[in-house]
């Protein structure tokens, strides 16, 4: 579920305060990045960070509460996105050797933030397969915990449109998950604040 931030602590961010930052950073980053990743699939960390650039870059000219800062840092992170996509077959990829990672700093908690993202990556992979409408609208509402009003100017729509693509797309979800597999089993998929979308905003 999407943390909460809050407009006295974004104002504290937007005069310089760093301990502010973090948390406006810590609460909305997780959510940002996983939609990043149904955009960009695996360059999501790269174009995460240029939005993160830009938002630094804007934050003093921002106005308006947690929502409405979502919904400006989601807007962002999606151009760059676009941006990303427009650009990325000019760009040859360049293989890393293996042994130039080794000396990477590991996170203290990895292990633990890897069990954590399981299920986590498991949706992500599986709202990624919807059509790109519906995907955007599940995770700006259900993962970034957008109203539709907001997940709207992000996208460019009415509400209405949004609630109905986060709709439809929730439903061909379900559909997904209560289809057995060949093997009889049902896919189980964990789905973070997917109690927001239900909310008629």
């Amino acid at each position: 579920m999407a943390r909460v931030t809050s407009a006295s602590l974004i104002r504290r961010a937007q005069d310089g305060d760093e301990l502010a930052f973090d948390q406006v950073y810590c609460a909305v980053h997780p959510g940002l990045l996983r939609y990043l990743r149904v955009l960009v699939g695996s360059d999501a960390e790269d174009v995460a960070s240029e939005a993160w650039l830009c938002i630094v870059r804007d934050l003093p000219a921002f106005t308006g509460d947690d929502q409405a800062f979502r919904g400006w840092a989601a807007a962002i992170a999606r151009h760059r996105a676009i941006d990303h996509l427009r650009h990325r077959d000019r760009r040859p990829a360049v293989p890393v050797p293996a042994e130039d990672l080794t000396d990477l700093p590991a996170h203290e908690d990895a292990e633990a933030l890897a069990l954590a993202a399981v299920a986590t990556d498991a949706a992500v992979r599986l709202i990624a397969t919807l059509p790109r409408d519906q995907a955007e609208a599940v995770m700006l509402r259900a993962v970034l915990g957008l109203d539709a009003k907001t997940a709207g100017k992000v996208l460019g729509k009415r509400p209405g449109a949004v609630r109905t693509a986060a709709h439809r797309g929730l439903q061909r979800l379900a559909d997904q998950l209560t289809t057995p597999t060949t093997s009889g089993n049902r896919t189980r998929v964990t789905f973070l604040a997917a109690p927001a979308v239900k909310e008629a905003r």
